[in-house]
């Protein structure tokens, strides 16, 4: 089985949550095969979390783990620093009042 690029699952991503009403568009597009994708999740109220996709050896599977948490400026200069180390890298901002990411929902862990 092969992976998904990183560009087709932004895109899958973003219409998943359109199709719920949440607001995310693309903050840094990165390389569109094998870039990496960080989410950060915008709750309109000065604060954020920022996910990464991390890989379970023991299991085989990828899930979605919160990188960082806190003041939403913070977290914007912490994804300042992940793009200078790596310049292939997404960034997705999603912005809902009610947290809501739909990270651990099936299907967004590969």
């Amino acid at each position: 089985m092969s992976a998904l690029t990183a560009k087709f699952w932004v895109d899958a991503y973003i219409r998943r949550l359109r199709v719920a009403d949440i607001p995310a568009f693309v903050v840094h597009h990165g390389d569109n095969g094998a870039g990496a994708v960080l989410v950060k999740l915008n709750t309109l109220d000065g604060k954020a979390k920022l996910f990464q996709r991390v890989y379970n050896p023991l299991t085989g599977m990828r899930h979605w783990d919160v990188l960082s948490e806190g003041d939403e400026a913070d977290l914007g200069r912490a994804i300042a620093r992940q793009r200078n180390f790596d310049p292939d890298l997404w960034v997705v901002e999603v912005e809902d009042r009610r947290g809501r990411h739909m990270l651990d929902e099936p299907g967004h862990g590969e």
